[in-house]
């Protein structure tokens, strides 16, 4: 196996473990209640947490500090939105966690953070790999 390729799996699993801490472990009532809000401080500590994780994972790999900034600037705004508009629409359809709907929503916004990570690696494989 290639180092490149290694690296990239480690990525990877390092991304998968910041983000299981930050969306199931780290987050606090705050950060839960009233996500329909646009302007939500407790989803804007939410993104912040994964993007504070992020940094650390790209800390971690010995990623430039400049791309860390960038990347985690991102994410940070791709995580908030696509956080809103999950709730938005849950919020719209009065969907709960005993409806079909409510896990769709959740599934479909799950995927769209792995999206994220798939495009954070493939910059840091494209722009800051060594």
């Amino acid at each position: 196996m290639s180092d490149i390729v290694g690296m990239v799996l480690i990525l990877f699993s390092l991304v998968q473990i910041k983000h299981m801490f930050a969306d199931y472990f780290l987050q606090t009532r705050r950060m839960l209640s009233g996500r329909g809000e646009y302007l939500h401080l407790g989803r804007a500590q939410h993104a912040g947490v994964h993007a504070v994780g992020s940094a650390i994972v790209f800390g971690l790999i010995g990623a430039p500090p400049g791309f860390i900034a960038v990347l985690v600037v991102l994410e940070w705004i791709a995580h908030f939105h696509i956080d809103w508009i999950k709730a938005r629409y849950c919020d719209s359809r009065d969907f709960d966690p005993f409806q079909a709907g409510f896990w769709r929503a959740a599934g479909l916004d799950q995927a769209l953070h792995q999206f994220t990570y798939i495009g954070m690696v493939w910059a840091w494989v494209r722009y800051a790999a060594m």
